[in-house]
């Protein structure tokens, strides 16, 4: 599944990337679920071909790409069967804010090993009583005046994959010491630093990566933990946040085209009575509409990668929040349609679709809520009050 607004060289890495996706492919992926570990396998295979540091700079091993191109990696994996979840976090998120507010140093330690896939980070922003509010973030961070290290305290949940992650990019807040404010500011914390505390979070729901709470109790850092410009704030935190919507609508597009995929094959075969099922309009309509509206959503996608490659973090934010929107409705509405299509087909194991129909709800659930996304928009675009 090719556009025809791509250029020669990503119609070529599309293409590339979903023969690596097949050899691969669904039964891999649900094996390795049922297994409880991390498609590492996939990972490295990934890795050594170029695609897991596709975004990330070539002078630090990176391919020089940008999130066009790391989406469209996902993507492809997506609709092969086997999405890699930490892509989103490892190179997108972490990787991109390493890149663009990391200390030389620091982009020495961690960027090579992201790109060849020997390190892995995870992320986290989301606590108990925050949501979506970052506002609300309550994991401080205060400076010990003799030392000058940094010590941690707070909570944080649904972080994925802190287990196997060498170390997590976490969200916390320091006292801007001008106006006595609390100030967003980003920390590395290697994942055996004592005092990080980790505790599996029991979900409903198919993945390879499990989800955590984390607890943070007087974590203590060196200086040089913090990322970037103590400063910087907001405008360091929304450098990940924006590449993580580009990069969850791809998840869903992919989840999508996967789902979609096994229902047309299964409505071209499946014959009752003289035609099979796909001559009905009944069946084939709603196909047909699955199909244009991820289409849709890929190309809000396209345009949100290329204004954020672009350096347009403001006209990236608006339109990564749609892709991400559009992108999830999209997912859902094409897993839901492709169950009905197969009937009871559609909840045996041998199809692998009835796990998706939870999966794909995650798309509109994180790493924003589509409500929140039409308050933004409705704010920011539309120029409306705020209920809030």
């Amino acid at each position: 599944m090719t556009t025809h607004i791509e250029s020669d060289e990503h119609k070529a890495l599309r293409e590339a990337v979903a023969a690596f996706g097949k050899r691969y492919g669904r039964d891999y992926f649900t094996r390795t679920v049922a297994e409880g570990r991390h498609p590492a396998e996939l990972w490295q295979d990934a890795a050594k071909l170029g695609y897991l540091g596709v975004n990330l700079p070539e002078e630090y091993g990176g391919g020089g790409g940008g999130i066009a191109e790391l989406s469209l990696v996902l993507e492809e994996l997506g609709a092969a069967g086997s999405p890699l979840l930490m892509l989103i976090v490892s190179p997108a998120i972490c990787g991109t804010v390493i890149a663009r507010f990391g200390t030389e140093q620091q982009k020495r330690d961690w960027l090579p090993g992201l790109a060849d896939g020997t390190r892995i980070m995870a992320f986290g922003i989301t606590e108990p009583d925050a949501g979506s509010n970052s506002h609300r973030i309550t994991t401080t961070a205060r400076r010990d005046p003799g030392s000058g290290d940094w010590i941690l305290t707070g909570r944080k949940v649904f972080v994925s994959g802190v287990d196997f992650a060498d170390a997590t990019l976490i969200v916390g807040r320091t006292e801007d010491a001008r106006t006595g404010r609390l100030k967003p500011c980003l920390f590395i914390v290697p994942r055996e630093t004592p005092g990080f505390q980790r505790r599996p979070i029991d979900m409903e729901l198919n993945a390879a990566e499990k989800q955590f709470e984390l607890v943070l109790d007087d974590v203590r850092l060196p200086a040089d933990a913090l990322v970037g410009d103590e400063d910087a704030g907001l405008l360091q935190l929304f450098a990940g946040l924006n590449p993580e919507r580009i990069m969850t609508a791809a998840f869903a597009i992919g989840m999508g085209r996967y789902a979609l995929g096994r229902a047309v094959e299964y409505a071209r075969e499946r014959t009752v009575w003289k035609t099979p099922i796909g001559a009905h309009q009944a069946i084939a309509h709603p196909l047909a509409q699955a199909h244009i509206e991820l289409e849709l959503a890929r190309l809000m996608m396209q345009k949100a990668a290329h204004l954020y490659d672009a350096g347009d973090d403001v006209g990236a934010g608006e339109a990564a929040n749609m892709a991400k929107y559009a992108a999830a409705e999209a997912c859902v509405h094409a897993v839901d349609q492709a169950v009905h299509t197969l009937g009871g087909n559609g909840l045996t194991r041998e199809f692998g679709l009835a796990s998706m129909v939870t999966a794909a709800r995650v798309s509109r659930i994180a790493p924003v809520s589509r409500e929140m996304i039409l308050n933004y928009v409705s704010h920011q675009t539309l120029g409306l009050p705020k209920s809030y």
